[in-house]
């Protein structure tokens, strides 16, 4: 079937029953994302989402860097999910990132159609019985000079919102929770929660990939993946889903131990 040719609304609304939770299923960007250990520190928030759920769900983490909904989609990992999902699984969705990305033809994806991906996602997860949740795109470390911080993809997240709204799908506003945490930190402490290293500190700490250091307000380092991953685990708590039953979320504020996409 073309999910895309189903008359949004009319569809989305004729849900599947939800079963019991088995797998959470990921699609979004880098932000997400499983890293191998050669790129250690970097982690997405999709790698520790485990650290707060029992050992009875699975988290099928299928987010990429660099991809937007419309390249996603393009690239058959849309079709993949579509493919692998199943009645009693959830599935999150975030993007936003690279579908703001004008400079790069194959990811930029104008807010209509982003909407239009939105309600795609959504539409086949119903299909399946699986449960959709939408996430607003996390945020960066980009402070103004007033020391507030930037809503980076502020419309992409307003849409995110809406389609939530018009579809009576679950919202976790993670744009907003991670502005939140972010800005408490304040500038300076979040580099840790971010890939800011200096030349020295890369050195020191073995950090081959980056030999003249680097300073990314966008990717998480290990501490900003779990404070990233409690905040999603929180909400989805709060939801009352069949998959929240199966989730402790854990402190966001400074992990006990460091070392890895393991649990601490």
């Amino acid at each position: 079937m073309r999910y895309w040719m189903i008359p949004a609304l009319a569809a989305l609304m004729l849900s599947a029953p939800v079963a019991t939770a088995e797998r959470i299923f990921i699609a979004g960007d880098s932000t997400a994302a499983n890293y191998g250990a050669d790129r250690y520190p970097q982690m997405g928030w999709g790698m520790a989402l485990a650290c707060n759920l029992d050992g009875s769900v699975a988290v099928e983490n299928r987010a990429m860097g660099g991809r937007s909904t419309k390249s996603f989609i393009a690239e058959g990992r849309f079709d993949a999910i579509a493919k692998d999902i199943a009645a009693g699984d959830t599935l999150l969705i975030q993007f936003g990132h690279n579908d703001a990305n004008q400079a790069k033809e194959e990811r930029y994806t104008p807010l209509p159609d982003f909407r239009v991906n939105l309600l795609r996602f959504i539409s086949m997860a119903r299909e399946k019985g699986a449960q959709a949740v939408l996430l607003t795109p996390v945020a960066r470390r980009s402070f103004k000079e007033d020391g507030s911080i930037n809503d980076s993809f502020g419309s992409y997240a307003e849409v995110t919102r809406a389609v939530a709204r018009e579809t009576a799908t679950p919202l976790i506003d993670l744009g907003y929770d991670s502005r939140v945490y972010v800005h408490g930190l304040g500038p300076e402490p979040a580099k840790a929660y971010f890939l800011h290293y200096s030349k020295e500190q890369a050195q020191a700490a073995g950090y081959t990939r980056w030999p003249d250091g680097i300073a990314d307000d966008t990717h998480f380092s290990e501490m900003g993946a779990r404070a990233m991953a409690s905040l999603v685990a929180g909400r989805l708590k709060e939801l009352n889903l069949p998959v929240s039953a199966h989730v402790t979320p854990r402190p966001a504020a400074n992990p006990p131990t460091l070392g890895g996409p393991t649990c601490p």
